[in-house]
């Protein structure tokens, strides 16, 4: 009696029928995926800041509070009047608020204003810092 040789083969019929059912699972559940496309501004396109922008405020050394920036901000406030200000900005929509002090002010004007702040109701406000200066 003659031994039969084992014939080492790989079978890649059910490889192949994996692979497929997984690309037409993919093919499938692809365009479901694609949620909104991005609009990217263009080189020349100027930004204009919009309502989602958050609302600048500086101490100065000198104790002076300005909320806001350029033309449209209001300069040389009293605590009470930033708070005001600010809250008549940040309105329903919860704009962010941004407070940026100067480096020899004392630290107590900064966290008395972040009180005045959250006493009044207003939320989202950061510190702003810069690097190496």
């Amino acid at each position: 009696m003659r031994k039969r040789k084992l014939m080492a083969q790989i079978n890649v019929v059910p490889f192949i029928d994996v692979i497929l059912v997984l690309l037409i699972v993919f093919m499938i559940a692809t365009p479901s995926l694609r949620t909104g496309e991005i609009e990217l501004p263009s080189v020349g396109q100027t930004l204009t800041p919009t309502s989602a922008d958050p609302i600048e405020v500086t101490i100065h050394r000198d104790g002076r509070i300005d909320v806001g920036a350029g033309a449209t901000g209001q300069r040389n406030l009293s605590r009470a009047q930033a708070v005001a200000r600010i809250q008549t900005l940040q309105g329903p929509g919860g704009r962010a608020v941004v407070i940026a002090a100067d480096r020899r002010v004392a630290y107590e004007q900064v966290v008395e204003l972040l009180g005045a702040l959250h006493a009044a109701g207003v939320r989202r406000v950061g510190l702003a810092a810069r690097e190496g200066q």
